[in-house]
Formats: structure tokens, C-alpha cells, sequence
């Protein structure tokens, strides 16, 4: 990618789910040497801390069945203006999660300068229930559906009206976890997905120049990262909320990472969904700053 000035943003929120521990994410990302692996590459590296995160309220609302929907709006609208900040002063944003629906924050606010993102989804889960499809009310399977337009408005206007990114300009890879409402959405939407069938028989390599090349072919204006930890297998990322078996390898993200800091398109970044409480001896966070390394540029020789 060149030398870079990166501004690493925490977002300790375990709001948009129901497991616990998914907020101590940062830190163990942190602990896990972040910043010296970022800056032993070459890169300048300002750590701007964590978002403030409110305690939720115990409470049942009559509005709606998604769970703890203020506190995310809330949290979400803070790191929204806060990456916004970011681009603003030409300054590459890498945020840490945090469950996933900071993606909400984060998108709506590279949306203020990017007018035609694209955006790599790399994830077990396609992440584009409703409250009237989703079988769990948890605002982390929620955010790309909120970001394409469609949902509660809250989510869906946060911090700018109404849809931050175009369905067509969405890649989802990894894919092994889809609700049958997101079926539906993705094939009515035209939504571009590489599920895990089509990385088995057509190699990683395969699928990330298709990617690649899809988005340059849309002629987008910048490219964001949205990396969910559980889109790996759960034997290399044990520490994460929804674990799905028969994921990408180690070796086959690192390869992907590696081909998206050729391309040169990626310019904004955020890993979630770390939870040290179910990991291995912070082997999740390990392997996320691990995977950071070859984004940022490196390499073995």
C-alpha cells in the first residue's frame, strides 16, 4: 500500500448480539502487538482509542424487537463522525470491533466522502436480516441490509440519510450461514457473493482477482474491508460469538489479504467480532493482527 497514515479506532460494543465479551475485542487486538506489526512495516500509526460505548438498558421496547437498538444507534453514530474525522484529514481508518454491527458506524461514515464504495464483505454470515426477517432481533446480522437502505431507519439514516453503499457495489466472500430472508435479498438485490463452494472449487486466488476486478469494473471510488473473524474456520478463530464450521484457512486469507494489498483498492478497513471470553490464548486476536499485517504490505522476503 505505500507508507500510510493509519488511525486505529476500538469500538468495544457487544450490544448488536447476545454473547458477552465480543467488546473486549479491541484490547485483546491491541494486546496481541497491533500497532508494532503495523509499524514495523513501514506505516504511521495513531491510535485515536475507543469509542464510547453505553451501558444498555434492561427493557423491552414496544417499537421493535431488535435488541438494545439505542445504545448501537447511539455508539454507532459516534463512530460514524469519527471515521468521518478520519478521511477527512486523509488519514486511513482501521477499526476494531466490537461485534458487527459497528459496521454501520463505520460505513456511514466513509459515506460522507466516498460517494460510490465498494465494499468487501469477508464473512461466514451475509449480514442482511430485518427486524421483520431476522430469527434473532440482534442488530449484528443486520448492518449490511441497514447500509444497502433497507430496515429499521434508525439504522438505516444513521448519521446521513438513507443508503450508504449500492447493492451492486457489495462482495461478500465466505459465505456458509445465509437465512432464507437473505437469500431472497440477494438474488432481488443482485448482490455479488462467493459462498465457500465457489473458494473449494475454484481456489482463493480465483475468487479474489474476480472480486477484484468486479469492483474496479463498477468504477467505485474507494473500497472498505469489512473482515468478521468467523469468516475463517472456527479450528483457526475459536474466539468468536457465531462460529461456522468448514471456513477459509489461515493460509487462504492470508492469500486474500495479500492480493487486496496488490490491488492497492482497499481504503478503509475494520476486524470484528473477536470475543477473548470463548477464545484460546488470544489466538483469535493473533491471528486478526496477523491478517492485518499482509493487508497492510508484509511480507516474507
Amino acid at each position: 500500500m505505500g507508507e500510510k497514515n493509519i488511525s486505529i479506532i476500538g469500538v468495544p460494543l457487544d450490544l448488536g448480539q447476545n454473547r458477552r465479551g465480543v467488546d473486549m475485542g479491541p484490547s485483546a487486538i491491541r494486546y496481541a502487538g497491533l500497532v508494532e506489526r503495523i509499524e514495523s512495516i513501514g506505516h504511521q500509526v495513531m491510535d485515536e482509542g475507543d469509542i464510547y460505548v453505553d451501558a444498555a438498558e434492561q427493557r423491552d421496547s414496544d417499537e421493535t424487537n431488535l435488541k438494545n437498538l439505542d445504545e448501537v444507534v447511539k455508539a454507532t453514530t459516534r463512530l460514524a463522525q469519527k471515521v468521518t474525522d478520519i478521511v477527512e484529514s486523509g488519514n486511513f481508518p482501521l477499526v476494531l470491533g466490537g461485534d458487527h454491527s459497528i459496521a454501520i458506524g463505520t460505513l456511514s461514515g466513509l459515506a460522507v466522502k466516498y460517494k460510490n464504495l465498494g465494499v468487501i464483505w469477508y464473512d461466514a454470515h451475509a449480514d442482511l436480516n430485518t427486524e421483520e426477517t431476522s430469527p434473532s432481533g440482534n442488530i449484528h446480522g443486520m448492518p449490511l441490509a441497514a447500509l444497502i437502505g433497507l430496515g429499521h431507519d434508525k439504522l438505516v439514516n444513521l448519521h446521513n440519510e438513507g443508503q450508504k453503499v449500492k447493492p451492486e457495489n457489495v462482495v461478500i466472500i465466505g459465505a456458509r450461514s445465509v437465512d432464507p430472508g437473505e437469500r431472497e435479498l440477494i438474488r432481488e438485490k443482485g448482490i455479488k457473493v462467493y459462498t465457500m463452494h465457489e473458494i473449494d472449487r475454484h481456489g482463493m486466488t480465483t475468487v479474489m482477482e474476480d472480486a477484484i476486478a468486479y469492483l474496479k469494473d463498477r468504477q467505485v471510488d474507494g473500497v472498505h474491508l469489512s473482515l468478521d473473524l468467523d469468516g475463517l474456520d472456527p479450528l483457526y478463530t475459536p474466539g468468536v460469538g457465531t462460529p461456522v464450521p468448514g471456513g477459509m484457512s489461515y493460509r487462504e486469507s492470508h492469500l486474500a489479504m495479500e492480493m487486496l494489498e496488490d490491488s492497492k483498492i482497499i481504503t478503509s478497513a475494520e476486524f470484528v467480532e473477536v470475543n477473548p471470553v470463548l477464545d484460546d490464548k488470544n489466538k483469535t486476536a493473533d491471528v486478526a493482527v496477523g491478517l492485518m499485517g499482509s493487508l497492510f504490505g508484509e511480507k516474507l522476503l
